[in-house]
């Protein structure tokens, strides 16, 4: 069975020349959906990928209709393989049920895992860079050092409760619990003259 699929982003807009280009192809039934191609969770597209069934083909009028997300088309590809089925564009001429189509697919597919793993490179390396520079990567503090130093103090004067020095900084009271407990936890630092004491 050909199964169509129409997408468009907006309310706005209509699938109308989608189905009936998909029609004229010859799809038996079509799925219309008005959503975003940059989501995931997208109740039409899903509800097609679960009934399709070995030697079904999905169509499309244009390849951005099924994703504007490379990695989305090529889990969407990996579903229509387990299940047997095919896929066809029909502004690209893409049809993977002909040899030159899965060539061609294979071909997007090992692009994709190429910049994938470029990607996983370049991220180690800023890193490992970061580290040896005595940076750590992650997210930015919410607090200052010297923010961080005042929560403490108005806190250990007893100026301000807990909650009361979150809401004063626009953080969550959690983030202020981690920084006084991290507070606690620390040693106790020497006097520079304790060697000499025996301390």
């Amino acid at each position: 069975m050909l199964i169509g699929y129409a997408r468009v982003s907006t309310d706005d807009q209509d699938t109308a020349a989608q189905v009936t280009a998909l029609k004229a192809a010859r799809c038996e039934r079509i799925f219309r959906e008005k959503a975003s191609g940059g989501r995931w969770d997208r109740p039409e597209l899903h509800r097609l990928l679960d009934q399709l069934r070995k030697g079904d083909v999905m169509v499309v009028w244009k390849l951005d209709r099924l994703s504007r997300s490379l990695r989305d088309v090529l889990t969407i590809m990996e579903r229509l393989g387990e299940a047997g089925a095919g896929f066809r564009s029909l502004t690209e001429a893409i049809d993977t049920t002909t040899p030159a189509g899965r060539m061609l697919m294979q071909m997007v597919g090992a692009f994709a895992e190429f910049e994938r793993s470029m990607l996983k490179e370049r991220t180690k390396a800023g890193l490992d860079a970061a580290r040896d520079e005595g940076r750590i990567g992650g997210r930015r503090p919410k607090l200052s050092p010297q923010q961080q130093a005042e929560i403490r103090k108005m806190v250990s004067k007893g100026d301000k409760t807990a909650a009361a020095a979150a809401r004063l900084f626009k953080i969550h009271p959690a983030t202020v619990s981690r920084l006084l407990a991290r507070q606690t936890e620390r040693p106790p630092r020497k006097s520079r003259h304790a060697k000499y004491f025996g301390k």
